[in-house]
């Protein structure tokens, strides 16, 4: 099966709608008093504190306002197949890799002034980003300096960060003893389709397909990141 670059978008409205909701919700979770109560505790994410990753959570949506207020950035745009199949080198690092240090600091500084102010701040960047999100060309480049020399347009931007609130939800409410939160389809959809790509990408489609209809031939693993 040929895979084509179109098969990795999800974009226009839905996808602007869906990282609306799954912010949301997840910005609720950051809210609970539970993870104000864990807050220097270990997460159920190796390495990470609670507010370690509460802050690495968020770290990107508070940047997005800032982002959509530059100038179009010059550094050229890349396709999101590209993006995690040859650009981003956090995906097959180990949480002792020099990679997943620095992203652990990033959350870390990120959260550095307390839960309070964390969801402050996050409260203010996602009521900006009702307005700001909608109104923006799909087609609109967004550029981190700690990337590289590239860009991603903004729908695509929104996917990975879907993945991002989805998955990390799930380890923010373990990490505090809550349920993880209901996301409505149209969040984990998009979501569930990425993993599994990441997971052909990581075992190759045989296992994967093992792991999702064959339990008697299941590899013992199948994650995608």
């Amino acid at each position: 099966m040929t895979v084509t670059e179109e098969s990795w978008n999800w974009r226009g409205g839905r996808i602007r709608e869906a990282f609306a909701q799954a912010a949301d919700i997840t910005g609720e979770l950051l809210a609970a008093p539970a993870v104000a109560a864990a807050w220097d505790r270990p997460s159920a994410l190796r390495h990470y504190s609670v507010r370690g990753l509460s802050g690495h959570i968020f770290r990107q949506e508070l940047a997005l306002p800032g982002l959509l207020a530059a100038p179009v950035p010059a550094q050229p745009v890349i396709p999101l197949r590209e993006y995690y199949l040859e650009r981003v080198i956090w995906l097959d690092a180990g949480p002792d890799a020099p990679v997943s240090g620095r992203i652990r600091q990033g959350g870390e500084a990120t959260a550095t002034d307390g839960h309070a102010a964390l969801h402050a701040r996050v409260h203010e960047a996602l009521v900006l980003l009702r307005t700001e999100v909608p109104k923006a060309p799909a087609s609109r480049p967004l550029h981190i300096p700690s990337w590289g020399d590239w860009s991603l347009e903004l729908d695509d931007f929104l996917l990975t960060r879907l993945l991002e609130l989805v998955v990390h939800a799930d380890d923010l409410a373990c990490s505090v003893g809550l349920p993880t939160p209901e996301f409505p389809e149209r969040v984990t959809a998009p979501v569930v389709e990425l993993l599994a790509r990441l997971a052909v990408r990581r075992h190759g489609v045989t296992d994967v397909v093992r792991g999702l209809a064959r339990a008697e031939r299941a590899p013992k693993s199948i994650a995608g990141i």
